[in-house]
């Protein structure tokens, strides 16, 4: 249990639901919310892009590779719940608490480009669902995306369930969004099933774009953003407590990243079902739109563009808040919540426009493309403190995870290191392999023989 309490992140809604009921349904609907805010992190707009890629390029064969990014997400979200519920720090608090300085300074700049890369893909997906459904140049969409989250962090003031109930209505909306198109488009059950049980890459293109659904769908700040706001439920202080807390949170967990499995499998499902039996590939989320209009009719692009309009937005607001608890767990930094807001946006908005000016808007795909990959680098760093954390019992106590969730885990991190490892190699080949390698070692080195930390008198 907890020893030396951190300071919390998030500290104005820091135990602020209750939990307390007399009735065990009661207390376990108090849960429910946080796996939501996490949720929309796992539909946002760039996982639109590869997602609608894989589909119209290779039909259904890429479903495996959603079925088991989300299964990794399931897995390591529960791991960041019970980190937060049983020690009182999120995971940026433990890696500044437990790691010598140089490695949480490290981890928090990649960490920190991980929210940009994830703010460019909401910037452009907002602005391009701004412009189907209101014909908004792209340029000024994505201007406007720079101020649209603050009238959403406004509900803060009104408490955090506030913000777990337009979080909530805007994955439902989505996902209703997606069960219907799925339904007018009449995919093949077959192939669906085939797809999600047959792992296959035909080609390394292939390899490329499962490495970005990888990217979309386990991303690095979420597993910050989980283990932090799980503290705002206000649950008993002792070990038939926590444990509660553990389940519950659990549930909340595998029950809302099922909603987004759905909608990425759905995005997926519909580009293979309308655009790869005829031939079209599409890595565009207007060129998408368009051709929905004649192949499924009006109303079916309209869904489409305000389901992604939605995930745009609710994913502004938990970036935010990952944000937020990136930088105050790993440097203690406490800022406005709108100011850090319109920094992280300023930062993705620069590249957006200079891609839209330069490039029109054709080159946004590649733009959100290439995020994902990025991302899908960065999540060791992020996944390898969460399991050392996890399975150290001197940390953890009675709740250590079992070895089974141990060993589940390093397998998830030892298949996207090596997803990563075979993409650089087929890519820019082994010479950038040895340079990263070669820089790692050098850090690690200096950090163990060569960083003398200050000492305090």
């Amino acid at each position: 249990m907890v020893t030396n309490a951190p300071i919390p992140s998030l500290p104005e809604v820091n135990r602020s639901v209750s939990v307390r009921g007399t009735h065990w349904f009661r207390r376990m609907l108090a849960f429910v919310g946080p796996g939501y805010l996490v949720s929309v992190g796992y539909m946002d707009p760039g996982n639109w892009a590869t997602d609608l890629l894989g589909g119209s390029k290779f039909g259904y064969a890429l479903l495996w590779v959603i079925l088991v990014s989300n299964l990794m997400a399931m897995l390591l979200q529960t791991l960041c719940a019970r980190l937060g519920l049983v020690t009182g720090k999120d995971l940026a608090q433990a890696c500044r608490d437990y790691f010598p300085r140089p490695v949480a300074w490290a981890l928090y700049i990649l960490c920190e480009i991980a929210i940009i890369c994830t703010d460019i893909a909401e910037v452009i997906g907002s602005a391009v669902a701004l412009k189907l459904l209101f014909n908004l140049d792209l340029s000024w969409g994505i201007l406007i995306t720079g101020f649209d989250v603050l009238l959403l962090l406004g509900l803060m003031q009104f408490g955090f369930r506030k913000i777990e109930a337009l979080i909530v209505a805007l994955v439902i909306t989505i996902f209703g969004c997606f069960a219907l198109n799925v339904f007018w488009a009449k995919p093949d059950m077959g192939g669906i099933a085939r797809g999600l049980v047959t792992p296959s890459l035909p080609d390394n293109f292939a390899l490329l774009t499962a490495v970005g659904i990888l990217g979309a769908t386990v991303m690095p700040h979420n597993l910050y953003l989980h283990s932090a706001i799980v503290q705002t439920r206000s649950h008993e202080q002792s070990p038939e407590g926590t444990r509660e807390a553990i389940r519950a949170s659990t549930v909340d967990t595998i029950v809302a990243l099922g909603f987004a499995f759905f909608v990425n499998a759905g995005i997926l499902i519909l580009a293979a079902a309308v655009f790869h039996p005829k031939g079209v590939v599409v890595d565009d989320l207007a060129r998408a739109h368009e051709l929905l209009t004649p192949m499924l009719g009006g109303t079916s692009a309209v869904l489409f563009a305000l389901a992604l309009l939605c995930s745009g937005q609710s994913s502004t607001v938990t970036g935010t808040l990952a944000g937020q608890i990136v930088m105050e767990g790993f440097m203690r930094w406490r800022i406005e919540p709108w100011l850090r807001r319109l920094i992280t946006r300023a930062l993705a908005i620069v590249p957006a426009l200079l891609i839209v000016q330069g490039g029109g808007a054709g080159k946004t795909a590649e733009l959100l493309t290439l995020t994902q990959v990025a991302l899908s680098m960065q999540l060791p760093f992020a996944i390898i403190p969460l399991i050392m954390f996890t399975s150290d019992r001197s940390k953890m106590g009675e709740f250590t995870s079992a070895g089974w969730m141990i060993a589940l885990a390093i397998l998830s991190a030892l298949m996207i290191i090596g997803l990563n490892v075979y993409l650089l190699y087929s890519s820019f080949g082994a010479g950038w392999i040895g340079l990263g390698v070669s820089i790692l070692l050098a850090f690690a080195a200096w950090v163990r023989w060569g960083y003398k930390p200050r000492t305090t008198t």
